[in-house]
C-alpha cells in the first residue's frame, strides 16, 4: 500500500525530460518578462513611481517583511477558513441536490445567477452587515470558491458508471448506498479540480475583502501603500499574496496525490496513451 501512495505521489505521467520542459518553459518565460520588466525600468521608459524595477520592488519588500508578514498572517487565516466553509457547503449542497433532481433543477439556475453579483459591490455590503472582523472575509471567500466546487462535485456525480448503479440497484443497495459506493468515487477527480480552481481565487477573495473593510491585511497594507504612492510596496505585497496562492495551490496537489494517488496514475496513463497513437 505504501509503494503505491509512493507512486502517486512522484509520478507525474511522463518522462524526466517531459516534467522538466513542464517546469522549465513557464520559469523560462516568467524570467525573460522580469528581465524585459527591469530593462524598461532601467532605461527610464515608465517613471519608477509609476513601474518600479523589480530589484527595487524585492529591496522593498525585504525592508519591510516584519510589516508584509503581520498584514499576511490575516489574511492567510480568513482564506483557509473561507474555504474550508467553502467545502463543506459545497459537499452538502452538492450531495442534497444530486439526490433531488426538483432542488437541482430549481437551486443550481439560482447558483448559476449568484455568480453575476459584481464583487466590487457585495464587498462593501457584506462589511457592512457583519463589520470589520474576521467573519465578513471568510463570507466573501467563500462565496468565491462555492460555485466551482458544486459544479465540479455534480460533474463528478453525474460522471458515475451507470452499469455499476444499476448493477447494485439489482441487489437490492439503497440509493444511498450506490451513491457512496459508486457516485462518491467517481466524483474524486472533478472534486480536485475543481479545488485548484478555487484555491486560486480564494485568496483574491480574502484580500478584496479587506480592500472593503478591515483593521489588517494585505488588502489593507495594499491600500496604505497605494495612498502614499509607493507602488514598490504595492507591487511587494502583490508578491506575497502570489507566493500564498501558490504554497495553498500546492497544498491542494498534494492532497491530492495522497488522497487519491491513483489520479496521477491514470493520468500519466492517458498521456502515454495519447502520445502512442499520435
Amino acid at each position: 500500500m505504501m509503494r503505491s501512495v509512493r507512486r502517486g505521489l512522484f509520478a507525474t505521467g511522463g518522462s524526466w525530460s517531459e516534467r522538466l520542459a513542464l517546469i522549465a518553459a513557464p520559469t523560462i518565460a516568467f524570467l525573460l518578462l522580469l528581465a524585459a520588466w527591469q530593462g524598461v525600468a532601467a532605461a527610464g521608459l515608465v517613471p519608477a513611481e509609476m513601474l518600479p524595477a523589480p530589484t527595487r520592488v524585492v529591496s522593498a519588500g525585504a525592508a519591510e517583511r516584519t510589516a508584509l508578514l503581520r498584514h499576511a498572517i490575516p489574511t492567510l487565516i480568513a482564506t483557509v477558513a473561507g474555504f474550508a466553509l467553502s467545502v463543506s457547503v459545497a459537499w452538502v449542497t452538492a450531495t442534497v441536490l444530486d439526490f433531488s433532481r426538483i432542488l437541482r433543477s430549481a437551486l443550481l439556475p439560482l447558483l448559476v445567477v449568484s455568480q453575476t453579483l459584481p464583487l466590487i459591490a457585495l464587498a462593501p455590503l457584506v462589511v457592512l452587515w457583519f463589520g470589520f472582523g474576521l467573519l465578513p472575509k471568510i463570507l466573501l471567500v467563500a462565496f468565491v470558491t462555492f460555485f466551482p466546487m458544486v459544479v465540479g462535485l455534480l460533474r463528478g456525480f453525474a460522471e458515475a458508471d451507470p452499469e455499476a448503479e444499476r448493477l447494485l440497484a439489482s441487489m437490492g443497495a439503497s440509493r444511498a448506498t450506490v451513491f457512496r459506493l459508486v457516485r462518491l468515487p467517481a466524483s474524486t477527480a472533478s472534486f480536485f479540480s475543481a479545488l485548484r480552481i478555487s484555491i486560486t481565487y480564494a485568496v483574491v477573495g480574502a484580500i478584496f475583502a479587506e480592500y472593503a473593510g478591515a483593521v489588517a491585511g494585505l488588502g489593507v497594507y495594499m491600500q496604505s501603500a497605494k495612498n502614499v504612492f509607493r507602488t514598490d510596496l504595492v507591487l511587494a505585497a502583490v508578491g506575497v499574496s502570489t507566493l500564498l496562492t501558490l504554497c495553498l495551490f500546492g497544498i491542494v496537489v498534494l492532497a491530492e496525490r495522497v488522497v487519491a494517488p491513483w489520479l496521477r496514475i491514470e493520468q500519466g496513463r492517458d498521456r502515454t496513451h495519447r502520445g502512442t497513437r499520435s
